[in-house]
């Protein structure tokens, strides 16, 4: 049964994506005004996963002692003040102390709704779930 709940977490989980893309949009004029190379778009990105990575496999337990819905809350608003901070970021050093947080909010409401859809829906709703992230990055990509 689709309801709004599950609209709401595909909404979610589809604009969790749309940041994905944006250093690789705005890194052209980005690196030119911070007065550091191309190729230092790859230690943001690399810092991003790398926070991705490790809050994913923390959000087990993140999600037992607190819950989904105070992981997931927390998890955007950390990822919110992450993408707010990377348009504020005076230099690239902030830009990969930025992307700590961001990397870390990502990694956890990810993991968070998957686990809460695998648990509460059937597995299409699941399979379309995963369908819908994996189209949000590719739809914003020139």
């Amino acid at each position: 049964m689709f309801s709004l709940l599950l609209a709401i977490i595909y909404l979610a989980y589809i604009s969790l994506g749309l940041p994905d893309s944006l250093i690789g949009a705005g890194w052209p004029a980005m690196h030119a005004q911070l007065g550091v190379p191309v190729s230092y778009a790859g230690l943001i990105t690399m810092i991003i996963s790398a926070n991705t990575i490790i809050s994913s496999l923390l959000s087990n337990r993140l999600n037992r002692r607190f819950g989904t819905g105070r992981v997931t809350a927390v998890s955007v608003m950390t990822t919110a003040l992450g993408l707010f901070g990377f348009a504020l970021a005076p230099s690239f050093i902030w830009l990969c102390v930025i992307a700590v947080p961001y990397g870390l909010g990502a990694g956890a409401v990810d993991a968070a709704l998957n686990n809460y859809v695998a648990l509460h829906y059937s597995t299409r709703s699941s399979t379309g779930f995963t369908c819908a992230g994996d189209w949000a990055p590719r739809s914003v990509q020139t």
